[in-house]
């Protein structure tokens, strides 16, 4: 082995330690290399192939012949004279560029299949459409799709992430990133809840409204832990972590259920359910609550009525008692014209009766409406004028008649007695 060749492999051995990439890696991409260099030459082969060896480092090429069926059947040593200059030129730039290629590899590899996994990254740059986070060797990307919307990022602060998409690109991994998946709060238990990571305690459900309200549905596959109390921990000990991580977002966490009216009551907390109805056909459960739990179950502009239909994937309608009464008083026994409201040729809404017929308007349907309850009005107030009338002649007239009856029969006595 001459000099020049061992202080190659020498240096070739030691890239390869320093980068993690095997020597017979970096050899193979420089004899590829020097194949193409060797092709370039007016007098080269149309086919050949470039071999180094790993012990002495020394190169040689060999021109081959090719039949139809692409098997040699001839081979003969075509090494230049001046290769080992063509080599040295063409061996830095490969292996650089193999270098480059294989830990952008390396790096994917590593992120590559962890969809799902949170990570934890230093604040390095933010704009209006994303924010930069420094994972070690790799950078991610947090759109600002994926951000809570009155968060704010400093430089250089820490923070969790959920990762939710690996790509491969020329440059290396794209990582991207969220803090408004739900995934993330499940990853945050599993940090802080052994249960959790040891498969005692299942979360079955989640749902979220970011930077303001989350519920949780959690199972206990272990009879002896309490699946609510394992997670919120003593003293609230860790529900608090996971809140502090998400800047103050408060979570509540629900024991779970297979019985959809229990699982519905529970995700309605705080607020205390009388009676749950449910609809298989459509979807929907009506619950009913006490007069002074609905807003508490409605929650702040709906917020805790969505959470739970998310939660539960029921539709649900909330209804106090009184409303339900009321429904059940006014409307019980009442037969209602069956149809729907369309919309014609000519962009009017109009009601169609089930049956067929001639559509009504809209305003055709109001003033239908409007007469229908002015006519028992006219009739009694027609009805209470005629009797009035009717009755104010009567008594001074009977009375005259009654007085005429007198007179005459008193006339005729006196005349008798005559």
């Amino acid at each position: 082995m001459s000099k020049t060749n061992f202080e190659f492999l020498d240096a070739l051995g030691q890239i390869a330690r320093d980068k993690g990439i095997s020597v017979e890696t970096l050899l193979d991409a420089l004899a590829n290399a020097l194949v193409a260099a060797y092709k370039r030459r007016p007098d080269a082969a149309e086919e050949a192939v470039v071999t180094i060896d790993p012990e002495s480092g020394e190169i040689r090429v060999y021109g081959q012949e090719l039949d139809e069926d692409s098997n040699v059947i001839r081979e003969w040593d075509d090494t230049p004279d001046d290769f080992g200059r063509i080599a040295a030129q063409t061996a830095k730039q490969v292996i650089l560029q193999r270098i480059r290629e294989v830990e952008r590899d390396l790096k994917y590899e590593e992120y590559a299949g962890r969809e799902g996994d949170i990570v934890t990254g230093i604040v390095q740059q933010t704009d209006n459409r994303y924010t930069l986070l420094d994972l070690g060797k790799v950078e991610a990307l947090l759109p600002q799709a994926e951000q809570v919307s009155y968060e704010r990022y400093e430089h250089g602060a820490r923070l969790k992430a959920y990762i939710v998409e690996v790509r491969k690109t020329t440059k290396g991994p794209q990582i991207v990133v969220s803090r408004s998946h739900p995934g993330l709060i499940k990853r945050l238990f599993e940090l802080e809840v052994p249960e959790i990571s040891s498969g005692a305690v299942e979360i079955k459900a989640a749902a979220r409204e970011p930077g303001h309200r989350t519920k949780i549905a959690v199972w206990s596959n272990d009879p002896n832990v309490d699946p609510v109390g394992a997670c919120v921990g003593a003293r609230g000990s860790r529900v608090r972590m996971v809140t502090n991580e998400l800047r103050g977002e408060r979570v509540d966490v629900v024991p779970y259920s297979d019985d959809p009216v229990e699982l519905i009551q529970s995700a309605l907390a705080p607020a205390r359910v009388r009676e749950v109805r449910l609809d298989d056909e459509t979807g929907t459960a009506t619950v009913i609550v006490s007069d002074y739990q609905l807003s508490l179950a409605i929650g702040k502009e709906g917020q805790n009525a969505r959470l739970a239909a998310r939660l539960t994937g029921w539709r649900i309608d909330i209804k106090s008692e009184t409303q339900l009464a009321d429904e059940e008083s006014g409307y019980a026994g009442e037969e209602w014209a069956e149809g729907e409201w369309i919309q014609n040729e000519s962009g009017e809404m109009v009601w169609q009766p089930a049956e067929g017929g001639t559509a009504v308007s809209a305003t055709e349907w109001s003033q239908g409406a409007e007469g229908a309850e002015e006519v028992p009005g006219a009739v009694d107030e027609t009805a209470a004028t005629s009797t009035e009338t009717a009755s104010e002649p009567v008594e001074p007239a009977a009375s005259e008649a009654a007085g005429g009856d007198e007179g005459s029969e008193g006339s005729s006595a006196e005349e008798g007695s005559a």
